[in-house]
C-alpha cells in the first residue's frame, strides 16, 4: 500500500484510534475498582479520625466495621428516609432542591458512649473542601472533627486538614445555652466571638477559615431538625 495516499493514512489514523480505545477501555476496566476502593477507604479514614481513631489504609475498613455501628439518612425535617447513607455524597444532595435533599447520618460506639458522625460540603479558596465532625450523645457537643480541601493554599489555608486544626473543635457547642442553633465560629487568632463557641482559624489562611466557617454553618445547620429529635 502507497504510504502517501490517503488510504493509507485512514487506515492508518484507524487502527491508532482503535488501539488506543482498547487500551483506555481496558485501563478504565483495570484501574476504575481500585481507584473506587482507595476513595472509599479515605473517606472511611476522614470519618474515624472525626471520632479520633487514628488509622492506615491496611487497618481502616476493619475499624470502621467495629466502631460504626449504623448509619442512615435524615430528610430536611430531620426523618429518617431509605437509602444508602455511605454511598451518599453531600455535594449531589445539595444541588437538589431543600425538599428532596438526604443527609448522611452514622453512629459509632467509642468506649460504650454514642457518636454522631456528620458530613459536611463547602467551597475553599481554590476549590470544594469536605470533611466530617463528630457530636456526642446530646447532639451538641463536638467530640472529633476532619477536614479536607481540594486545592488550598499549602502552608496556609491548606493546614485544616492537620489533625491540630480538628482538635480545636473538641468540647465545642453548636447550641448556646438557649438551645439556640448558633453554629461554632472560626476566627482570626487572638480574636473572639460573642455567644458562641470558636476556634482559632489558620494564620495567614483568612478566607479559607472563613469558608470553613460558613461550612460548619450550613452544613450543620441542615442537620438542626435532626439534632432537636
Amino acid at each position: 500500500m502507497n504510504k502517501e495516499s490517503n488510504l493509507y493514512i485512514i487506515f492508518y489514523s484507524t487502527v491508532v484510534v482503535v488501539i488506543a480505545a482498547v487500551m483506555l477501555a481496558y485501563s478504565s476496566e483495570v484501574f476504575n475498582p481500585l481507584i473506587a476502593k482507595n476513595i472509599a477507604t479515605d473517606k472511611i479514614r476522614h470519618m474515624l479520625t472525626s471520632v479520633n481513631i487514628v488509622t492506615t489504609n491496611s487497618n481502616a475498613e476493619t475499624l470502621f466495621k467495629k466502631h460504626i455501628v449504623d448509619s442512615y439518612l435524615v430528610n430536611s425535617k430531620g426523618e429518617k428516609v431509605a437509602g444508602d447513607a455511605f454511598k451518599t455524597e453531600l455535594a449531589i444532595e445539595l444541588t437538589k432542591p431543600e425538599s428532596k435533599r438526604k443527609y448522611p447520618v452514622f453512629e459509632a460506639l467509642i468506649d460504650g458512649n454514642k457518636k454522631y458522625i456528620l458530613s459536611m460540603r463547602g467551597a475553599g479558596l481554590w476549590g470544594p473542601m469536605w470533611g466530617f465532625i463528630s457530636l456526642n450523645d446530646d447532639k451538641n457537643t463536638v467530640y472529633g472533627a476532619s477536614f479536607d480541601h481540594e486545592a488550598e493554599t499549602p502552608g496556609l489555608g491548606a493546614e485544616i486538614d492537620k489533625p491540630q486544626f480538628g482538635h480545636e473543635f473538641i468540647g465545642k457547642k453548636f447550641f448556646n445555652s438557649e438551645e439556640k442553633f448558633v453554629s461554632i465560629a472560626v476566627v482570626k487568632p487572638g480574636k473572639h466571638a460573642l455567644g458562641q463557641d470558636y476556634v482559632d482559624g489558620i494564620s495567614g489562611g483568612t478566607i479559607t477559615s472563613q469558608a470553613v466557617n460558613d461550612m460548619l454553618k450550613s452544613s450543620i445547620g441542615f442537620y438542626e431538625p435532626f439534632l432537636r429529635k
